[in-house]
């Protein structure tokens, strides 16, 4: 096992908030806004870290919300391309916020730098299954949370 001065071992974490709307005729949810805040250490480019957030953000909420493997009856994939296959673009997304919190970590040797490891696009389901919940009254417990499966639990 390597020591801790030659590999940082610290733990990251990160809290994420959105603000969305369902429409109950179509099932569509619109995300308003949307908050990611995560334990950086020491920022050592704040500029690449926020960007890095805001892609995991946008790669999570697409997860949460569009992006599914369809298959057919006799097993064949129908959205093999990116045609077919649903993933989030900048006009379906509000501008993301991040909040980069910068503790330094104790251990590490590179100016106290923190390794990030996916709590931007990991975290990005909870909240917006919370705030669909919120907003119809019915808790998703199945992703993507997409149209079809939202347009029934809509109020």
């Amino acid at each position: 096992m390597p020591s801790s001065t030659s590999r940082a071992r610290a733990r990251a974490s990160a809290c994420t908030a959105c603000d969305l709307a369902v429409d109950a005729d179509t099932g569509i949810v619109t995300v308003g806004r949307y908050t990611a805040a995560q334990d950086v250490g020491t920022a050592i480019h704040p500029s690449y870290v926020e960007g890095q957030l805001q892609g995991g953000a946008v790669q999570g909420i697409g997860w949460a919300l569009n992006e599914e493997y369809i298959y057919n009856a006799k097993g064949l994939l129908e959205n093999p391309g990116f045609l077919d296959y649903r993933m989030p673009v900048a006009s379906d997304l509000p501008m993301i916020e991040t909040i980069l919190v910068e503790v330094p970590n104790p251990v590490a040797s590179l100016r106290r730098a923190r390794r990030r490891r996916g709590a931007d696009h990991s975290a990005a389901s909870p909240p917006v299954g919370n705030a669909i919940a919120r907003a119809t009254g019915v808790r998703m417990v199945d992703l993507p949370m997409s149209p079809p499966r939202t347009v029934g639990s809509a109020r």
